[in-house]
């Protein structure tokens, strides 16, 4: 069974120190690779906008971090859970997508040296969007954004997979461009661990935005289970096996676009549709089903219909 690392927050218990200062959750996955677990709730000021999840292999020559924060401050709490493990230095960092807590820590490592890889796709969408995201986050975070700026990978993938050999550390990036435009995962084949990204949550509701795609989600999903992880990394909740990845994600894709999609595909009715299918027992137990599961099916249709 996989447990989080015991960290002690003696050094935290300061008058004066915040809440967000607290170390982060790190679970040991094998004996190079670690998640940093976030919460699955929504972004506050106390947990950084990292309402997500990390990973980071400790490599011969160097860190390898998947994913680097949504600031400043939240890229130094990264940095200081990663210390906890090991004392080699992030060396390289890789973006699974454009949301704010999976690249706008970007410029915190990079000061330090570490070489951001990101694939294109992905590096035209934070150009896109990074202005608004941080200001956005600066009503949550408050003065805890001082000091975040963009910055973008110098490393730039354009076909997935994409092989990379970091500190003799063999990995894959694949594109899956699903929940948010340029997402993708990262696949370690030697030790059969996936590092989902937004592709996967469990515990907690899958996200379905406006700019999400239900079609390249289902596609993607089908890869994962060709690739068959022995562990996956989710993009929010706890580590997990296949089993559980299905469950919570999986078989939630399995119904959007079997019952939602193929509904709004054969015409019928979209208030009917989700008024038929509000209630799912199977998926209940995810936090925010109740505030998310009828928005999600909305959105789906709409992908779907006339199509």
């Amino acid at each position: 069974m996989l447990k989080p690392l015991l960290i002690s927050a003696a050094m935290f218990a300061s008058l004066g120190a915040y809440a967000s200062d607290a170390p982060l959750n790190v679970t040991k996955v094998n004996d190079h690779v670690y998640a940093i677990v976030g919460e699955i709730d929504d972004r506050s000021y106390d947990n950084d906008g990292l309402n997500n999840n990390q990973a980071f292999i400790a490599a011969k020559d160097g860190v390898i971090l998947i994913d680097s924060g949504a600031s400043k401050i939240g890229a130094a709490r990264i940095e200081k859970a990663i210390a906890n493990v090991t004392k080699t230095p992030v060396k390289w960092v890789i973006n699974t997508g454009s949301q704010d807590h999976r690249w706008l820590g970007n410029a915190y490592f990079a000061s330090k040296g570490a070489e951001v890889i990101a694939f294109e796709g992905t590096v035209t969408t934070q150009k896109k969007v990074g202005t608004q995201q941080i200001d956005t986050l600066k009503k949550t975070l408050k003065e805890r954004m001082d000091g975040t700026a963009p910055a973008y990978a110098t490393r730039i993938l354009k076909e997935s997979p994409a092989k990379l050999d970091l500190g003799g550390e063999k990995l894959e990036v694949m594109y899956t461009n699903a929940h948010f435009p340029g997402d993708s995962m990262v696949w370690l084949p030697k030790e059969k661990i996936l590092a989902a990204g937004d592709l996967i949550y469990v515990d907690r509701m899958l996200g379905v935005h406006d700019t999400s795609s239900v079609k390249n989600a289902w596609a993607a999903w089908q890869e994962v289970v060709k690739l068959n992880p022995t562990t996956v990394i989710p993009g929010h909740g706890q580590v997990c096996d296949m089993a559980k990845a299905k469950k919570d994600t999986g078989d939630y894709y399995a119904f959007l676009v079997n019952v939602v999609g193929k509904a709004a595909q054969d015409m019928a009715p979209m208030d009917e549709v989700i008024k038929a299918n509000a209630d799912r027992a199977e998926f209940k137990h995810l936090k925010h089903y109740d505030t998310w599961h009828k928005t999600v099916m909305n959105r789906t249709y709409l992908q779907f219909e006339g199509q």
